[in-house]
Parts: structure tokens; C-alpha cells; sequence
């Protein structure tokens, strides 16, 4: 009878974590963690890009995705904030922008000059990566500080090529990310992104 009752609990136990992983399955100490954002941009050319922010997994707090694919011309302007804790949990987002379309006509010759950079920190738990490749001008001025609380990374690239930008913040691997960010841009490329995420205040990003 005991085994029966048993057997019963632990199928139903399986079957809610399976519908809702992050209700049962998350560990209750793991913290999506802190993100703030800046970015800007002027583009001619074909792009596709696309980014994720959330505060809880599953169907838990709050999510937000936005993303632009196609060809044209792009001025934008983003800021995002995700801050998680214990007791507390927020998100806000803007978007400014003006798209008009216009067909990409990529250039008769390919360049062979390539540029790339990848930023891991595993006491955060964030990393950026970007890439330039096709260039026929790159000029470029990325700062990076990564320490046990905080990681900053501040991109400011103007190119005529192919960009790939990606970046992700996510605390544990048993956690959901706070923040997935990626990016293919072809064209030309002026770009500037301040991303930071950690412990550390969240506020001290200057404004772009």
C-alpha cells in the first residue's frame, strides 16, 4: 500500500517538474542575476539580430524579447535594466528607432581581413564575443573589466564589412539567463554598446 502511495508521489512529482521546470527544479539560491545596457547604432545594410531578458525561468517574473531582421537603413537606440534578489525583481526596457527599408547590394570583391575578441567571466558568469570579417575599414575601441563582482564591456566599432556580436549573463548553469544578445550585421556599421553585469550597482553605467 506504502509503495503504491510512493510510486504515485514520485510519478506526479516527475510529470509537474517536467510541465514546470523552473518552479521545481531551479535551485532556490541560484540569482538570474543583474544586467544594464546601452546601446546605439547607425547601419546601411542587411542585419539580423535578436535579444532575450528575463528575471525568472520558466513561467516565473518577467520576459521580454525584441530583434529587427532585414535590409535597410537603422538608427536605434536601446537601454534595458534586469535586476534580481531575494525579495525583488524588475525589468525595464525603450527602444528609440527609425528603420527604412532599402535593398543590401553587397560589394563584387570579398576582403580577407579578419578581427575577433572573446570575454569570458566565470565569477560573474558573462561573456561578449565580437567579430569582424570582410573588412575594407575597421576602426574599433573595446574596454574590458572583468573582476569577482562585475564585468564591463564597452564595444564602439565603426565598419564596413561583416559584424557578429554575441553576449549572454547567466549566473550557474543550473540558472536561466538574464540576458542573450546575438547579432550579424553586413554593411556598414557604427556601433556603440556598454554592457555590465554582476553584483556591483547596477546604476553606474554612464548614459550613452
Amino acid at each position: 500500500m506504502f509503495r503504491s502511495v510512493w510510486l504515485i508521489m514520485f510519478v506526479l512529482f516527475v510529470t509537474f517538474a517536467y510541465i514546470f521546470p523552473g518552479s521545481i527544479m531551479a535551485d532556490e539560491d541560484d540569482e538570474i542575476g543583474n544586467v544594464t545596457e546601452h546601446s546605439w547604432m547607425y547601419f546601411q545594410g542587411y542585419m539580423d539580430d535578436m535579444r532575450i531578458y528575463q528575471t525568472g525561468e520558466g513561467y516565473e517574473g518577467q520576459k521580454l524579447v525584441t530583434g529587427t531582421r532585414g535590409s535597410g537603413t537603422v538608427s536605434r537606440t536601446m537601454g534595458a535594466q534586469v535586476f534580481t534578489n531575494d525579495d525583488y525583481r524588475d525589468m525595464s526596457f525603450n527602444e528609440w528607432g527609425v528603420y527604412s527599408y532599402k535593398p543590401y547590394l553587397p560589394p563584387l570583391t570579398q576582403s580577407d581581413l579578419k578581427n575577433a575578441l572573446c570575454a569570458k567571466n566565470y565569477d560573474v558568469g558573462s561573456v561578449i564575443s565580437e567579430s569582424y570579417s570582410n573588412i575594407r575599414e575597421l576602426i574599433k575601441d573595446t574596454n574590458i573589466f572583468q573582476d569577482q563582482q562585475v564585468s564591463v564591456y564597452e564595444i564602439d566599432t565603426e565598419l564596413m564589412g561583416t559584424a557578429r556580436i554575441g553576449s549572454r549573463v547567466q549566473t550557474s548553469s543550473s540558472s536561466a539567463p538574464a540576458y542573450v544578445m546575438g547579432g550579424t550585421y553586413v554593411g556598414n556599421l557604427n556601433l556603440r554598446t556598454d554592457l555590465e553585469a554582476g553584483n556591483a550597482s547596477i546604476l553606474t553605467l554612464p548614459c550613452p
